[in-house]
């Protein structure tokens, strides 16, 4: 027995004050270097000239609902106190509580659609790498793990601020607290595993995206776009039509 408890509390250590390093140098060393030497490579590699109808039904929903999960976490981790003060109220409690079950359910939806979408287009299995298919299957495991934490473990807002706030705030400061973390359920764990998971991976996926926002599209004047093409005959024939054809 004695033996089984060293070894799950070396496994603690492991999991929760040596792998967030890990995850968290790999993202900054990686992300960096990446961009010194594949400056270009900073691109979500969108597919959407492949196919745009089932393209919009994925990534739109995904968007908003991943923005807003993501949105209610760091404010959580930033200002724990408000959070709780907020909670202190029932109605406030199950108004934040139903929409982030709301947005993580949209999240699931756009992300179920972007995976179909993958899978039964011809077009975008070629273009379409390893890395991917492994983002694709961590972002539907955290989802899918975030879900159930709701479900199964609800009033998650008051007991993040509460508990894993503090858990995250010590890694910060260079010294894990595991009192916080080690008590919590299995599925809360894989949760937060999850996360740094997906942080170490960063800087491999398309994701590193979002590091480099175009944000001078916010200001730009609007920009007119005219196809002077036949579409359909363009993707009918395969390619565009000899110069000087007209539409």
């Amino acid at each position: 027995m004695a033996g089984d408890a060293t070894q799950f509390a070396y496994l603690d250590i492991l999991l929760w004050a040596v792998f967030p390093y890990v995850a968290l140098l790999l993202f900054f060393y990686v992300t960096i270097q990446r961009y010194r030497r594949q400056k270009f490579s900073y691109s979500s590699l969108s597919s959407q000239f492949l196919e745009n109808k089932e393209h919009f039904w994925g990534m739109v929903p995904f968007h908003y609902g991943i923005l807003v999960v993501l949105a209610g976490h760091v404010v959580a981790f930033l200002v724990p106190r408000s959070i709780l003060w907020w909670n202190g109220d029932p109605l406030r409690l199950w108004i934040l509580e139903v929409s982030a079950l709301a947005f993580g359910l949209l999240t699931l939806v756009g992300l179920v659609a972007l995976l179909l979408r993958r899978l039964a287009t011809g077009r975008l299995k070629p273009v379409t790498t390893p890395m991917d298919w492994i983002l694709f299957a961590l972002l539907l495991v955290q989802v899918a793990t975030g879900l159930a934490v709701a479900l199964l473990h609800p009033w998650g807002s008051s007991w993040f601020a509460s508990t894993l706030a503090p858990y995250l705030w010590s890694i910060v400061k260079l010294n894990p607290d595991l009192t916080y973390i080690t008590p919590m359920p299995h599925m809360v764990k894989a949760h937060v595993l999850g996360n740094f998971l997906l942080i170490a991976l960063f800087p491999f996926t398309r994701l590193v995206h979002v590091l480099v926002i175009p944000n001078m599209y916010l200001w730009r004047k609007t920009q007119v776009v005219r196809w002077y093409w036949d579409r359909r005959r363009i993707r009918a024939a395969g390619g565009p039509p000899a110069a000087g054809t007209r539409r």
